[in-house]
């Protein structure tokens, strides 16, 4: 029994010794896990969310997230760095507010994975305990000109490096007769909504996931954001065609398009009843009678 006793205070006191000399073996591990954590959240913060958000820079497209680890739910956080298209259509309150306060401008899904979301979040919580200010992307435009912006947003003048057109998804006043497409937003009062520095920081890195595979590799070159931006400024003082009378234009241009194609159905289609072997044999004996009669006519 005492040799039993002896063996089990043997065996404590060197897993206690071994435990002494794990933990700041394991603590230094963690440490090193968690700044490499934050320092993958560091690029993706500066890529993907730094063209709408500071750290304790103040306010841009989206809040300032300065200390918003200790202000939020970790929990929230995630579901809504996630996926925010669903939180937002959930109804939470706390989403609908930041809406509210953020003129309904609604964060893009980023499509990031489970460990970027929580490297992020690393990110943000070392950056705001350190006080560190991670201030709004300076862009220093040339002078801009609406006109250009204009033709630049309606395809008129083509992008230098090969992107798209606004107007191929975009709607904004003074952009044509129809003013753009739909698959995009409605850029009426973007710029009251981004504002003049968000507008920028959002053009020079354009991170909306829709818009990655277009401008990826062709990013926008300087004057056009600084022209786009004046065309944007300039159209903020234009009055907007509400999307119900865009959408009555093109319902009645529909209907005219219909009304002259069932017109010329009704004059064209009655000759297309007579079958092609009819028409053949009806050919045939009109040249047939023109043969006789001439054989039948005196010779001259």
């Amino acid at each position: 029994m005492k040799h039993f006793i002896s063996i089990v205070c043997l065996l404590g006191g060197a897993l206690l010794f071994w435990s002494l000399l794990a933990a700041p073996a394991l603590t230094t591990v963690q440490a090193t896990s968690l700044a490499q954590s934050a320092g993958e959240g560091e690029i993706i913060f500066r890529q993907k969310c730094a063209s709408c958000h500071t750290i304790g820079g103040g306010k841009l497209v989206g809040p300032d997230l300065q200390g918003v680890t200790e202000r939020r739910d970790y929990s929230w956080l995630q579901r809504l760095i996630s996926d925010p298209g669903a939180l937002f259509a959930s109804g939470d309150p706390e989403a609908q507010q930041l809406l509210e306060e953020y003129n309904n401008i609604v964060m893009p899904n980023l499509g990031l994975t489970e460990q970027q979301v929580n490297a992020v979040l690393a990110f943000l919580e070392a950056q705001s305990s350190t006080g560190q200010v991670t201030a709004p992307v300076e862009v220093n435009l040339p002078q801009g000109s609406a006109l250009a912006g204009q033709k630049l947003f309606t395809g008129e003048t083509r992008l230098m490096n090969g992107g798209p057109a606004c107007i191929a998804c975009h709607t904004a006043p003074g952009a044509g007769f129809l003013q753009g497409g739909s698959l995009g937003p409605d850029l009426t009062h973007v710029i009251q909504r981004y504002g003049e520095a968000g507008l920028a920081s959002n053009l020079d890195q354009i991170n909306f996931p829709p818009m990655v595979g277009s401008f990826q590799n062709r990013p926008l070159t300087a004057q056009e954001q600084a022209d786009l931006i004046a065309y944007f400024q300039w159209s903020d003082t234009q009055a907007s065609t509400p999307a119900s009378s865009r959408t009555s234009l093109m319902f009645g241009l529909g209907a005219g398009g219909a009304l002259i194609l069932f017109g010329m159905m009704a004059i064209f289609w009655p000759l297309q009843r007579e079958s092609l072997s009819s028409r053949l044999r009806k050919s045939s004996n009109q040249d047939k009678t023109k043969t006789d009669a001439h054989l039948g006519s005196p010779a001259h």
